[in-house]
């Protein structure tokens, strides 16, 4: 998958541990997507090289009781929420 030390989000993640796209240690980390310059917070899975995002359509099931979803298409910024822990921090007395 990706590397555990880089600061860049995989080309292709998935939240359905089904997927070989499901990589639990980077969904740890907390990934955030920007899509068209806007904040998404049900994203199911999405592709940079392809430019789209698959996200949560309502609250409607499929018959195997997964939630339905839509591809849309357009310009995908993924991020990491938390940076990575580098262990430099145990030196710093925190003030309180």
């Amino acid at each position: 998958m990706a590397d555990e030390t880089s600061d860049t989000p995989p080309d292709r993640l998935s939240l359905d541990p089904r997927s070989p796209y499901f990589d639990e240690a980077l969904l740890g980390r907390g990934v955030g997507i920007k899509f068209n310059g806007q904040e998404k917070t049900s994203v199911i899975e999405y592709s940079i090289s392809q430019g789209w995002i698959r996200v949560v359509a309502g609250k409607s099931r499929d018959r195997f009781g997964q939630p339905m979803t839509i591809k849309l298409k357009g310009k995908v910024e993924p991020y990491f929420e938390t940076p990575t822990q580098s262990g430099d921090d145990e030196g710093v007395a925190s003030e309180g």
